[in-house]
């Protein structure tokens, strides 16, 4: 099937614009999911898929759907990594990183860390009453723990987070077809070097040291950069918008207050309901039949993740959001199959204590109705924003709001 007979065949994909998927997804991957599920978008130059059966076929099967294409925005930043090889050099990529973000090793290597981290982060916020938590709490912690775990030399918090702004900058630039300039490759040039004279001291708690002994340097550096990425994205949206869907919703609020032990719960549905990563893109290696649809050699295969979660075959009453719903575990917010996200449980573990703080700490916590917003974006979805207000002997709601907005 060329292009134009694609078009043709899928008059609701070519009906669809990014604009509208990075804006208010849902009414649409609805429409296609029923109705066209692996669907030609000719502002995509690719195909979409939305029904979660097809979109758990395409993530199994990487001989078929591969990352290891040129095209792979991220790979043209920081070179060949986990995130962007298949098969036997995938496995010798990701193997050495496995260990440490096992759930026991996680809990014993990061659990105190994060109540400290997410204690500091909060006793300098409380005073105020009012807060944007995106900025002044979620990426902080985010950008905290990945500090901790990379353990490089000679860097901070402040310096690991311009390193992620300038390449996810850079990344997305190549992603939306625009020229890049020179700060992506200038940041991933520094964390290189920090990477190299970190594992070059054996004796440092690094995670990086120990991979060190069975990749190369640079291996380990782009490696290091898809965990720093995949590690302050994730958690700075998992924690964000779990907190939007909660502070929306006081009936789920008030079942989540009442017993914390839901929270988890909680954390899956937002999962499910707006997952950080909202697509993941495939490259065909051969001519194949998807569901409806005649896939050709080369052809983009992006699977929307915002999608095959909603999906009603699966998840009943679908854009309800339940902290009870039996079934959440079951959204794929982390991927699927060989690339399934090496850190979910850190990045569960984070928002988990980061929510539970708040919620205990903050008396009242509440959205700021004068300064309301909603998750955007087109690959990464968050709202831009989380104001809040909390009840405290300081509390001044109509102050402006700490934290960057």
């Amino acid at each position: 099937m060329s292009a134009v007979d694609a078009v043709r065949s899928c008059p609701l994909g070519a009906a669809t614009t990014l604009a509208e998927l990075a804006r208010d997804p849902h009414p649409r991957l609805a429409l296609l999911r029923a109705h066209e599920p692996v669907s030609w978008l000719p502002e995509l130059d690719g195909w979409l898929v939305t029904r979660r059966d097809l979109a758990l076929t395409v993530m199994r099967d990487a001989a078929t759907f591969t990352v290891d294409d040129p095209r792979f925005s991220t790979a043209q930043v920081v070179g060949p990594s986990m995130l962007s090889l298949d098969g036997e050099a995938h496995t010798r990529h990701r193997e050495p990183f496995n260990a440490p973000f096992r759930p026991r090793q996680v809990h014993e290597g990061f659990a105190s860390f994060i109540e400290q981290e997410t204690d500091r982060l909060i006793t300098a916020l409380e005073p105020e009453g009012a807060a944007e938590l995106r900025r002044s709490f979620a990426g902080p912690l985010a950008v905290a723990v990945v500090t901790e775990a990379l353990g490089l030399v000679g860097t901070s918090a402040d310096t690991v987070l311009s390193w992620y702004d300038s390449i996810v900058r850079t990344v997305s630039d190549i992603t939306a077809g625009h020229e890049t300039g020179p700060d992506g490759a200038a940041a991933y040039a520094q964390l290189r070097a920090a990477v190299e004279a970190t594992i070059a001291d054996p004796s440092g708690a690094s995670l990086l040291v120990s991979a060190a002994g069975r990749l190369a340097a640079p291996e380990v550096a782009s490696n290091a950069a898809v965990l720093m990425f995949g590690g302050i994205e994730t958690v700075e949206a998992m924690v964000t918008n779990a907190l939007l869907h909660l502070l929306q919703r006081p009936d789920q609020l008030a079942l989540v207050r009442a017993d914390f032990d839901l929270l988890d719960g909680a954390i899956e549905e937002s999962l499910r309901l707006e997952p950080g990563a909202a697509v993941v893109d495939r490259y065909a290696t051969r001519d194949t039949v998807l569901g409806p649809a005649t896939i050709r050699k080369g052809d983009l295969v992006t699977v929307s993740l915002a999608g095959a979660n909603r999906d009603p075959d699966v998840f009943p009453d679908p854009d309800r959001f339940d902290v009870c719903r039996a079934n959440a575990r079951l959204q794929l917010a982390f991927a699927h199959g060989p690339h399934h996200c090496i850190a979910a449980h850190l990045a569960r573990l984070e928002t988990r204590i980061a929510l539970q703080r708040l919620l205990e700490r903050l008396p009242a916590l509440r959205l700021d109705p004068a300064r309301p917003d909603a998750p955007y974006g087109l690959v990464f979805r968050k709202p831009p924003t989380l104001h809040v207000l909390w009840d405290g002997p300081a509390a001044t709601p109509n102050r402006p709001p700490s934290g960057l907005s």
